[in-house]
């Protein structure tokens, strides 16, 4: 047997191997069509929560919330969020998002929304609907609500923060025989990325005991760098001799962002110093008691007066001595007139 005889008859024999295992396995050739024919599955993927718009009283919450998809198409699948109150129970917000028909494997990004109170904490509910029968949930718990700074109030400029270098620096510019001249600087920082717009710095002169308002100014903070500080010098006036409050804000479009506060200390008997702490004290009956009543009475007296509740224990009780012999001599008087 030549060499091309052989090699034809190897072949013959591998097509025929093949052809037995074909008919010994029927399903070892599946059509790729037939993967489109499996029941259509979807799940949850993962849920995120992100603030959106925060306002004064509410915030809204973005759920991003990707689905997952194999087999056939999907049909009337909906997204439904709820909102419910971690301390009550007591649904906030429900919003549902019709998805349609899903038919293409893989994850899908689907975008829902809910409006909740700037207060306390909230558990947000996911539930994956197709054809009104629950096919996926997941359930995510948020606290801290009241901490997400609103729009309005949000920007990147405000008083710097220093350990050494004063926020609000006081100095005396100008006095005269009744009346004090302040400059007074304060510093603002810039925390964004880019440079800043033009707001209002505004100033009151407090005095400390009355809280009557004795100057107020306002001045233009110009545009600042980002990361930089800048510095706003004005003059403030009021009567010499008394203690004042420097309350410095910082008003973007008529919206309050930021505050603090420095002193003027004009008064050479008496200082004060800002942001005090005023700390409530409650009252306690057991705090103050018959026995250690009449001890601190005993110390606060003294010696002398220790004497004399010694000397009044020894005497006579009544009226006293003198009492006793005008009474002797008025008897003695009646026995010699009688005898």
């Amino acid at each position: 047997m030549d060499t091309r005889t052989t090699l034809l008859a190897v072949a013959a024999a591998v097509v025929l191997a093949g052809a037995v295992g074909i008919v010994a396995v029927p399903d070892a050739v599946d059509d790729p069509r037939a993967e489109t024919d499996r029941p259509g599955q979807i799940e949850l993927a993962d849920v995120v929560v992100a603030p959106g718009e925060i306002r004064g009283e509410t915030a809204t919450l973005d759920l991003l919330v990707d689905l997952r998809h194999r087999g056939s198409t999907v049909e009337n699948v909906t997204v439904r969020h709820r909102a419910i109150d971690a301390d009550s129970g007591l649904l906030v917000d429900e919003t549902v998002v019709d998805v349609g028909d899903v038919d293409r494997d893989g994850e899908t990004t689907v975008n829902g929304s809910l409006d909740v109170e700037r207060e306390g904490g909230y558990r947000l509910e996911t539930v994956v609907y197709a054809n009104g029968e629950r096919r996926s949930e997941r359930t995510t718990r948020i606290a801290g609500v009241s901490a997400l700074t609103p729009s309005y109030a949000d920007s990147a400029v405000g008083f710097a923060d220093g350990n050494v270098w004063p926020t609000v620096a006081v100095s005396v510019a100008e006095t005269t025989e009744e009346t004090a001249t302040l400059s007074v600087s304060v510093s603002v920082t810039n925390r964004g990325d880019d440079a800043s717009e033009e707001i209002d710095l505004r100033l009151l002169l407090r005095q400390a005991d009355s809280n009557v308002i004795a100057d107020e100014a306002t001045e233009t903070v110009g545009s600042v760098r980002p990361g930089r500080t800048d510095t706003v010098t004005t003059t403030l006036e009021a009567p010499d001799g008394y203690n004042y409050y420097v309350d410095a804000a910082l008003f973007d479009d008529d919206v309050l962002i930021d505050e603090t506060q420095g002193v003027a200390n004009l008064d050479p008997q008496e200082r004060i110093t800002a942001n005090e702490t005023v700390r409530d004290v409650s009252f306690e009956i057991e705090d103050f008691n018959q026995d250690g009543g009449d001890d601190a009475l005993e110390d606060e007296r003294g010696d002398d007066a220790s004497d004399r509740n010694r000397g009044t224990d020894d005497s006579t009780p009544g009226f006293g001595p003198l009492v006793a012999l005008a009474g002797l001599l008025a008897a003695a008087l009646l026995a010699r007139r009688a005898s």
